[in-house]
């Protein structure tokens, strides 16, 4: 199937790997439908969460634990339900990045990540207290030194 997008102009998709937001995303409910797409073929770091029916709508996903190893995101036993599995490890997490020049300042939401049964092709976002929303690029160097 062809779609639209933000970032790569028109791209072919497998339906089969779409993912399914039963209550949307974060201010934007209505959107129930997203492609995930890599930016580079090399590496699986940095993604596009893409709308399959609004080409301009399109969110940049990080994988956490290559940068912060102690990420440990653990849903209630209700959203594991809902999410088909019985632990927090069986499913996949990104976390939404707020992109900004110059790169350091940039941020990722660690409170609010995207959460991915990769089996059901189902997936949700939700809130987790213990993390920030708007953890900053920047203090990654710091823990690093």
């Amino acid at each position: 199937m062809k779609i639209l997008t933000k970032h790569f102009g028109e791209v072919n998709i497998d339906p089969d790997t779409t993912l399914h937001f039963k209550d949307g995303v974060f201010g934007f409910e209505d959107e129930k439908e997203f492609a995930l797409l890599q930016f580079s073929e090399e590496d699986s770091f940095l993604l596009s969460l893409q709308s399959v029916k609004t080409p301009y709508l399109a969110f940049t996903l990080v994988n956490p634990f290559m940068l912060i190893p102690d990420y440990k995101p653990v849903l209630s036993d209700d959203e594991l339900e809902q999410m088909q599995v019985k632990k927090s490890e069986e499913l996949c997490f990104y976390n939404m990045c707020r992109i900004k020049k110059p790169v350091s300042d940039s941020t990722i939401n660690l409170r609010c990540p995207i959460v991915i049964n990769d089996t059901t092709r189902q997936a949700k976002q939700v809130i987790l207290d213990d993390y920030e929303m708007r953890f900053p690029l920047s203090s990654l160097e710091k823990r690093d030194k």
